[in-house]
């Protein structure tokens, strides 16, 4: 996330700062920025969280100031937890904050009611119009939302299922291995290389370079 918004703040700044002007001599000054994410995800998240760009860099040792032990270039966002009964001082400041929060707790029930994320998207926009809660906004955007909103969560999916792939291909490579270390144990009993590949399903080619 923290990378994410370096991009999209390096966006703003080149729309917000005429390019002849950063090889001006001049000082030039620039807003400063402060970012922010609200999570609103099904899993499991702390109140406040702090994701800081410094803890991507390969090998932050080298990236340090000495004088001050600060990484050359940083940026820090503050994750709130926006979820119904998280953050409700911060929330109930803001009607449309909270307002927003229902309805996303009403999209998590009826998609949980439903077993259908575009029905209980649909119906979070029918039950929040009815209830006076962003009203105005979903009256003129309702559909975009809809849409807008199944892309990101069925996104969200996506990655949850390459995740869940990427165990598959991590318990796919340790049974390989298995399958080399029994391989390589017949080869030094002088079994065949044509009588391993019966056994362990390898490809000829691997089981004679196992013998190598």
């Amino acid at each position: 996330m923290a990378l994410r918004l370096l991009l999209y703040i390096s966006r703003v700044l080149e729309k917000k700062i005429d390019n002849k002007t950063i090889y001006s001599r001049k000082t030039i000054s620039i807003p400063r920025p402060e970012f922010f994410v609200l999570y609103n995800g099904k899993e499991s998240f702390p109140e406040n969280a702090i994701y800081r760009l410094s803890d991507l860099y390969t090998n932050p040792k080298t990236l340090i100031k000495s004088e001050n032990l600060h990484p050359f270039l940083e940026l820090e966002v503050k994750v709130l937890n926006i979820n119904e009964g998280k953050n409700r001082e911060i929330v109930d400041r803001c009607k449309k904050l909270s307002e927003y929060c229902t309805f996303i707790s009403k999209i998590h029930e009826f998609w949980n009611e439903l077993g259908s994320l575009e029905k209980g998207i649909e119906k979070a926009i029918k039950y929040c119009s009815g209830h006076g809660i962003l009203n105005q906004f979903l009256e003129i955007h309702g559909s975009e939302v809809l849409n807008m909103l199944y892309a990101e969560w069925n996104l969200e999916d996506a990655i949850a299922f390459a995740r869940e792939e990427g165990r598959e291909e991590a318990w796919e490579e340790s049974k390989n291995l298995e399958k080399q270390t029994i391989a390589q144990n017949l080869l030094a009993e002088g079994s065949t290389p044509e009588f391993v590949q019966k056994i362990t399903g390898l490809d000829l080619e691997t089981i004679r370079g196992l013998n190598n």
